[in-house]
């Protein structure tokens, strides 16, 4: 027994009637089940949360299809590995064998140069790339790999497909199906799994050999009694990641330092990738407190870059400072808020020409028909103002940045009002 692979790997499905979830591709008459079916296979990335299936539905692909299969993971591969998979791919691409599949999980991790080296492949019809990420692909993966590429969504397990899945197991699995087992209560098993399939079977291996014995009634006290301490208290891969980095946000936007060096030490504990944390500090210092305090952003890109120099363990350190500075700062989300405006704005203008006396002219034909004219350069005139229109003409007046009510952004918002008067109504 103790040579055989985790129940996880041994439930594996192996053909799409086995696999369980994502009907909404797979399922009778479903898009990307015709796709199969029709042997029609674009490039695609599957966009979903961890365990929902996502390699196990590459790997049904696949043998559905009899191609060759390649596998690379984005955290331990690099551009020699892509070229070499490529070249090998490359080889077999006019064989009998059928156009090789590229499977890349994780490759939102990939940088820009890796997914570059793979862009070529893939235009060329060298592989038909299959990608796999928990991370939205609009801004982890380049738009020039994205544009060639159908995103797939995969929802989140039901309850009623996790249950589905444990009972499958009980019946089905070579060494489970010799042992008298029922599942007397299942909520701890599927809270411990926080929706994942695969952890699912972990937790239900992990408490079935700490039960022992060859007749065993699950309960939710004795799973937890022999799953929870053999499992992290912060899953990196699973729903709590989403639950602890919204915790340890929502804690800093609200001022409270204690709580968010509290949730920060557990994503630390678990192990979860300090560039990651950093990364959402810096986000946080713009959305939440902007020009409240201009500093907090200037500390939170120090912080990425001092992290990603110094690395676990003293990388602890600076994330602390950093967290409790943004924490205790004053807080604003008047830019977050005045970009939102805009971008809407946008969408229901159009268009909307720039005027004349703001547009560049840099050839003589431009500034003979008005391009600059009467542009009044601002270092020109006393306190380097002088109030012109710079917004198209039917949104003259329109305010869009409104200034949080905190100390530094009021001195703001004096200073616009001295300037545009009552233009603006500030």
């Amino acid at each position: 027994m103790q040579n055989l692979p985790p129940l996880a790997e041994r439930m594996r499905p192996q053909n799409l009637d086995e696999y369980v979830g994502q009907k909404h591709l797979v399922g009778p008459d479903a898009v990307l089940r015709k796709a199969i079916e029709s042997g029609q296979l674009p490039s695609m990335i599957f966009w979903g949360p961890p365990g929902v299936g996502k390699t196990t539905l590459a790997s049904i692909i696949s043998q559905n299809l009899d191609r060759p299969f390649f596998n690379l993971s984005a955290i331990n591969s690099g551009v020699k590995d892509i070229r070499d998979v490529i070249d090998r791919a490359a080889a077999l691409k006019d064989s009998f064998m059928g156009l090789p599949i590229l499977f890349i999980d994780e490759i939102h991790r990939f940088s820009k140069s890796q997914q570059d080296s793979l862009l070529g492949a893939v235009e060329r019809g060298l592989v038909t790339l299959i990608g796999a990420t928990t991370e939205n692909p609009s801004f982890e993966v380049i738009s020039a790999l994205l544009s060639r590429c159908q995103v797939y969504i995969l929802k989140a397990l039901t309850e009623e497909e996790l249950v589905s899945l444990l009972q499958t197991a009980i019946k089905k699995d070579e060494i489970l199906q010799k042992k008298q087992i029922k599942i007397k209560e299942n909520e701890a098993l599927i809270r411990l799994s926080g929706g994942d399939a695969r952890k699912l079977l972990n937790v239900l291996e992990i408490a079935i050999n700490g039960i022992g014995g060859d007749q065993i009634t699950l309960t939710n006290e004795n799973v937890l009694a022999h799953a929870q301490q053999n499992l992290a208290l912060y899953d990196k891969a699973g729903e709590q990641h989403y639950d602890i980095i919204s915790a340890f946000i929502k804690s800093i936007r609200g001022s409270d330092p204690n709580a968010a060096v509290y949730w920060l030490a557990r994503m630390i504990e678990g192990g979860e990738d300090p560039l990651f944390i950093a990364r959402r500090l810096v986000i946080l210092s713009s959305e939440d407190i902007g020009n409240a305090n201009p500093n907090a952003l200037l500390l939170a890109n120090n912080c990425f870059a001092a992290v990603n120099v110094i690395g676990y363990p003293e990388a602890r350190i600076i994330l602390a400072q950093c967290v409790t500075y943004l924490a205790s700062s004053a807080k604003s989300n008047a830019s977050y808020e005045a970009i939102n405006k805009a971008q809407a704005l946008v969408k229901q203008t159009g268009n909307l020409p720039v005027p004349l006396h703001i547009r560049n002219a840099p050839t003589k034909l431009m500034k003979n028909i008005g391009y600059g004219k009467d542009y009044q350069y601002s270092h020109s005139y006393e306190g380097n103002f002088s109030e012109q229109e710079y917004l198209p003409e039917e949104l003259s007046g329109t305010k869009l940045y409104d200034p949080g009510k905190n100390p530094a952004e009021e001195k703001l918002r004096e200073k616009l009002k001295q300037n545009w008067k009552n233009k603006y109504n500030y």
